[in-house]
């Protein structure tokens, strides 16, 4: 408990109250909005790197009382200290931190606690696993669990494994939410990076369909004639 007790002082001060509410602003935490109830201290991501390099040796029990605080930077700050542990550990180790991280999901709740997190835990535990369990958090109704069905895909793309992105991808054609549309396009992105036919191969089939911003995303990096090509179609 001292530990805990320290890293959330060591991260108060740190707090930066104009920083802070921009970040309110920016992770949209109005009334209705998808961060609504979370607060903002205004820590920079590499100091909260730092501390969790520092904390490595917080307990599971301690981090996860860190990652129920509606505090966006104590939130983080834990799940940077998992992938510190995962990246360290065992595998035994590295199955309980991915086991932990899926049964707390609920307080990964924002795009940036995802974003950071799922490829280097969930990805990184699948990558030579049965990934059945990101076809069903892609049907989930809860959107930060659907992103991290495709997020967690791009350990698999940093391997020039794809196949799993395209189908996820492929799942998520019709969502709603912007957010889901704004994570697959970057995932097509990043494989074409890669491989820009297996890219276009996706691209060609899908994209009439596809919504503006995932199509935008996904063809950030063509040339100006390749870009026109599809955004006329």
């Amino acid at each position: 408990m001292q530990m805990l007790s320290n890293i959330k002082k060591e991260l108060r001060t740190f707090r930066d109250p104009g920083k802070a509410m921009i970040l309110s602003s920016f992770f949209k935490t109005g009334r209705g909005q998808y961060g609504e109830g979370d607060f903002f201290l205004g820590i920079s991501v590499p100091e909260q790197r730092r501390l969790a390099k520092k904390y490595i040796n917080l307990q599971l029990i301690d981090i996860r009382e860190l990652l129920k605080n509606k505090i966006h930077e104590y939130r983080l700050t834990s799940l940077l200290i998992l992938v510190e542990k995962y990246n360290k550990g065992s595998q035994t180790i590295k199955q309980e931190i991915f086991d932990f991280y899926l049964s707390n999901l609920k307080y990964v709740n924002n795009w940036d606690l995802v974003d950071l997190t799922a490829d280097k835990i969930v990805g990184s535990y699948l990558f030579d696993r049965d990934k059945s369990i990101l076809y069903e958090l892609s049907k989930s109704q809860n959107v930060w669990e659907r992103r991290i069905s495709v997020i967690a895909t791009f350990h698999f793309i940093k391997n020039n494994q794809f196949d799993d992105t395209l189908r996820i991808s492929e799942m998520l054609l019709n969502d709603k939410h912007d957010l889901i549309h704004k994570a697959v396009g970057w995932m097509l992105r990043e494989i074409g990076k890669r491989n820009q036919e297996v890219e276009e191969d996706f691209l060609k089939k899908h994209h009439k369909k596809m919504p503006r911003t995932m199509l935008r995303y996904a063809i950030e990096r063509f040339d100006e004639k390749n870009r026109e090509f599809y955004l006329k179609k």
